[in-house]
């Protein structure tokens, strides 16, 4: 397991594990993110992570990338 921020651009990957508080939880989960979901990182700019996740496209902080763990 290891965080999405260390995943490769255009690779296609499982979501194994959502860390954080509940209330992130709850926020990732309401933008598509469960455990057993996919998650496809697009692009990286900055400080934020743009990632295709149930076929649409969301952008998170880095902050929460490294909470979502493939």
């Amino acid at each position: 397991m290891m965080p999405l921020m260390l995943a490769d651009q255009g690779e296609e990957n499982v979501i194994k594990k959502i860390g954080g508080s509940p209330e992130v939880k709850k926020h990732l989960e309401n933008l598509g993110f469960v455990v057993g979901g996919t998650v496809t990182i697009i692009n990286a700019i900055g400080g934020n992570v743009i990632v295709n996740v149930k076929e649409s496209r969301v952008a998170i902080s880095r902050e929460m990338a490294q909470k979502i763990m493939i």
